[in-house]
């Protein structure tokens, strides 16, 4: 977070991408956290928590959105600290009915620990969080349920995955052919971009000033996905299939083809976008995230690096 000066009364903990950022806010000898982070993260963020929190006590967990590496650690926080959970209200059946399609869980072939909330956030509320008040900004796209914190007297965005220093998270919806997520993601840019932001609090990578080269990078990579859908499609397989290999560490090359193809989010992309066999997919796959860096072939397995 060099350069970024956030108020005393909060703390971004910059995570790994397996695990979304968590953020406090304190108020006296009380905190709020926003996301939780993955499962298979759950008692590293708690250590985590526990020293930041420094005997505060922990009174409510907010979430960004549904995804399981923002969620994931939700029901090991509450069962720590006993704080409250406040969700999107969008995504509150989906939480109510454990609905792992809905959460895309089985969707993507990850996981979360069910958990119940105690209340819902909608857009257009306000709330206070840090000794800041807060608004309420609804944020679909990567998410059509999420939602954007955004404290207009700090200039500051609590911006989950609608924004990054380097684009948005995975247009899940548009990869499934269930939603505009383009145009969806389209409306949020321009929403964020009308706001006066001095610093981004994202879901993922450090703390950011660079707020317009921020939306241009943003923008020029949505461009790219409505002029190329192959291109959207295999943004979402490579950072996926990412994900899975920072939880699991190694998978049987030989076992990929079968892997893309019984996992919905893989298949799907694949026959609407690609139109490969299973077996040509995972070719380019390794190679792809062989030469991207993020792993490597070591005897029949790929590794993640």
């Amino acid at each position: 977070m060099d350069g970024v000066r956030l108020p005393d009364s909060l703390l971004m903990i910059e995570r790994g991408w397996l695990s979304a950022n968590n953020i406090l806010a304190f108020e006296g000898e009380r905190a709020v956290l926003v996301d939780s982070g993955y499962v298979s993260h759950a008692g590293q963020t708690v250590a985590l928590l526990r020293h930041a929190l420094a005997g505060r006590r922990l009174e409510r967990l907010i979430n960004t959105h549904s995804h399981s590496d923002h969620i994931g650690c939700n029901a090991a926080v509450q069962r720590a600290f006993g704080c409250e959970i406040a969700v999107p209200e969008g995504m509150a059946r989906a939480i109510g009915d454990w609905d792992e399609d809905a959460l895309l869980l089985t969707t993507a072939a990850q996981r979360a620990e069910p958990f119940a909330y105690d209340r819902t956030l909608s857009p257009g509320e306000r709330f206070t969080m840090g000794e800041l008040e807060w608004q309420v900004l609804a944020a679909p796209g990567h998410d059509m349920d999420a939602l954007v914190y955004y404290n207009p007297e700090r200039r500051l965005l609590i911006s989950g995955d609608a924004l990054w220093r380097d684009g948005f998270g995975i247009l899940f919806v548009e990869v499934l052919g269930t939603h505009d997520g383009l145009a969806a993601t389209r409306a949020t840019l321009e929403a964020i971009g009308r706001l006066a932001v001095d610093a981004v609090l994202p879901g993922h990578g450090a703390a950011f000033t660079e707020f317009d080269d921020a939306l241009e990078r943003a923008f020029s990579r949505l461009r790219a996905f409505e002029e190329d859908g192959a291109r959207m499609a295999r943004n979402a397989i490579r950072a996926c299939v990412t994900f899975m290999l920072l939880e699991k560490r190694r998978m049987s090359i030989e076992a990929m083809p079968g892997y893309l193809d019984e996992v919905p989010l893989y298949r799907e992309a694949n026959s609407r976008f690609l139109g490969l066999s299973p077996d040509a997919l995972a070719d380019w796959l390794v190679s792809d995230l062989q030469r991207a860096g993020v792993a490597r072939r070591e005897g029949d397995g790929l590794v993640a690096i």
